[in-house]
């Protein structure tokens, strides 16, 4: 019998859970299913991320092959009807994790999985890093942080790492090392959505949510930064929405972290929270302009060539504390502020579209965005699930993605991209 984690053991002495790991142990006796897939998107959250594009894919080129979502309990409602799943833990969710042959996750199984032999695990990630992730973070400024040699094991079950960009393939070479895992540079499979969409795909958006046509959509999507609970991110958005004017509605998108807490300011019919809504890439459709602080998303966007704005109040402390693989002002996408006053003024004075900003956000759409050709899902099923052979780096992607502006707007209200 295959050794079990000090972790296992813990879990084999709690009486409620003793009964299902033993059927979990039967299970690893009997062969891998060849045609079983275990999809997972941040630790059983949902049905979402890099996880959920190339199930959608697979669908589509390995039909042979069972996909089957973990998810928690109370995440099973917000699943898409036809989605096969089992609830984290329960009898049926042991079977699957002892007999797939797939693993695909944008974070990580948990440490009592048994990596079996002829099992392939995808580690997608969740996003292009800005702060330092994994082994650099913990060792940054001369920390000894705890949970390394936990999070080396883990990296030693990847088969396979997603990486959107160079860049990416760079920062998780040392943020992850010793995996031995193989680099897959093909663009990120959730943001295919981006290149493929219909050219009403925003507009719809916004016509779900209830916004007018032709209103500017602001998506408003701050990070998590650990010391500050506010959702808002020291953004007064209230105000920002009286500076924009009425002819302006703000979306926000808080963190993850944060989900169930109210992210925007009551009273407002300027200010939405969506937060809650299932699929950030809609959101990404509806928007005119991005506005955001240290967030993946400016990577995600920028797929999109519209206009970001990065409102940066604590960079300095952020990146003392934290720390960074590269400054936010030196490389960022557009224009940036440091202030609510700054902020605004981006806004009043159009450099939020100005030809410097369109510069500066094609220079970050070179670096950061140049394989999102719209089948990065397509290359990961094909290399994982069908074990063909793709090339290292794809194509280019096209220098204008073909997804259109999505709202009309009255003739005296150009597009701002």
């Amino acid at each position: 019998m295959r050794s079990i984690s000090a972790k296992a053991r813990r879990v084999t002495r709690e009486p409620g859970r003793a009964l299902k790991y033993a059927l979990y142990r039967a299970q690893l006796r009997l062969p891998v299913d060849e045609r079983l897939a275990v999809y997972s998107a941040y630790w059983g959250a949902g049905y979402s991320c890099n996880p959920a594009a190339i199930y959608e894919k697979a669908r589509e080129l390995a039909p042979h092959i069972r996909g089957v979502w973990v998810v928690k309990p109370d995440r099973v409602a917000h699943l898409p009807a036809g989605v096969e799943y089992v609830v984290e833990e329960s009898p049926a969710y042991f079977r699957a994790m002892a007999r797939a042959k797939y693993f695909i996750s944008n974070a990580n199984f948990p440490d009592y999985i048994v990596k079996r032999p002829g099992a392939v695990e995808v580690q997608t990630h969740h996003g292009t890093p800005l702060k330092l992730m994994g082994m650099d973070g913990l060792t940054y400024g001369g920390r000894r942080g705890k949970g390394g040699d936990e999070l080396l094991k883990r990296v030693g079950r990847w088969n396979y790492s997603v990486a959107a960009n160079q860049h990416s393939t760079q920062s998780w070479g040392t943020a992850y090392p010793g995996g031995g895992y193989e680099s897959l540079e093909y663009g990120y499979p959730r943001n295919d959505v981006l290149v493929n969409a219909a050219p009403d795909h925003g507009a719809k958006v916004r016509a779900a949510l209830g916004i007018e046509p032709g209103k500017q959509v602001v998506l408003y999507a701050p990070t998590h930064r650990g010391r500050n609970r506010d959702v808002s991110g020291y953004l007064d958005l209230a105000e920002l929405a009286g500076s924009l004017g009425p002819d302006s509605v703000i979306l926000v998108r808080a963190h993850y972290f944060y989900e169930g807490k109210p992210a925007a300011p009551g009273g407002s019919a300027q200010v939405l929270d969506v937060t809650g809504h299932p699929r950030v890439e809609d959101l990404y459709l509806a928007a005119d302009v991005l506005v955001t602080d240290y967030s993946s998303t400016m990577f995600d966007y920028a797929v999109l060539d519209r206009p970001i704005v990065i409102f940066a109040p604590d960079w300095e402390w952020y990146r003392t504390t934290r720390g960074v693989y590269f400054d936010i002002f030196d490389a960022h996408p557009g224009a940036i502020a440091a202030t609510q006053d700054e902020l605004a003024a981006v806004f009043a004075s159009g450099a939020v579209d100005d030809e410097q900003a369109r510069q500066r956000r094609a220079a970050f759409r070179e670096r950061f965005c140049a394989l999102e050709d719209g089948k990065a899902g397509e290359r990961v099923v094909r290399r994982v699930l069908l074990g063909e052979q793709v090339g290292d780096r794809p194509a280019p992607a096209p220098a204008v993605p073909q997804q259109a502006t999505p709202a009309d707007r009255p003739a005296q209200q150009p597009a701002l991209s």
